[in-house]
């Protein structure tokens, strides 16, 4: 495995980054993860964004629900994920805060127990933040597998800010990529904050 792989990847090549991305994350100390969250959470303390899609992390994800507190606090419109069902686009509701929490389809994921907004709502967003495993200097993203933000992410407002919240050592030189794949506008890493992507014409 390397990373100089090309478009339309076998199968198997992302399998393998997929798997090397987590043993990564397994091997990280939850102290390590707290320091992390903190600091994440002071770098979109200060991202400037009317409404923001968000995620509540689980497992090894960097994160954390306080990120979204901050958010709430300052004035932001906060939406999260709902995942559908079925296969499809994921559906958004708006977060109020952890009391209106529970787990929902995808276990054990948190999701908002508000009313569901529908999959177009991410067209409302100033500025996304997406869940990644990795993101490379161009702005391809590798994720779980499920393909529920690439049904999503087609929905984003031309002008929205796509950043994949990812770990430093996530940030590599490049992935596998496939024609489908929307591309991130920047990255958010625990040491260097938000760091948009030279690629890409920054719409913030």
């Amino acid at each position: 495995m390397n990373e100089t792989d090309n478009d339309n990847p076998p199968a198997g090549v992302k399998a393998q980054w997929r798997a090397r991305m987590k043993a990564g994350r397994a091997a990280i100390s939850a102290q390590q993860r707290v320091l992390e969250a903190a600091a994440l959470t002071e770098a979109v303390a200060g991202m400037a964004a009317t409404t923001m899609c968000c995620y509540v992390p689980f497992g090894s994800e960097p994160g954390s629900i306080a990120l979204l507190d901050v958010l709430l606090e300052r004035g932001t419109r906060v939406l999260l994920p709902v995942v559908p069902a079925e296969p499809g686009p994921l559906d958004w509701a708006e977060y109020t805060g952890t009391s209106a929490l529970a787990k929902g389809n995808l276990r054990p994921v948190l999701e908002p127990q508000g009313p569901r907004l529908g999959p177009k709502a991410i067209a409302e967003a100033d500025v996304v933040l997406v869940p990644a495993l990795a993101v490379d200097r161009s702005g391809v993203r590798l994720g779980r597998g499920a393909g529920y933000y690439d049904r999503s992410l087609s929905l984003v407002s031309a002008t929205a800010e796509l950043v994949a919240v990812i770990r430093d050592t996530e940030f590599v030189d490049q992935l596998p990529a496939e024609p489908h794949d929307v591309r991130m506008t920047a990255v958010l890493t625990p040491s260097d904050g938000l760091r948009r992507l030279p690629s890409i014409e920054p719409s913030l």
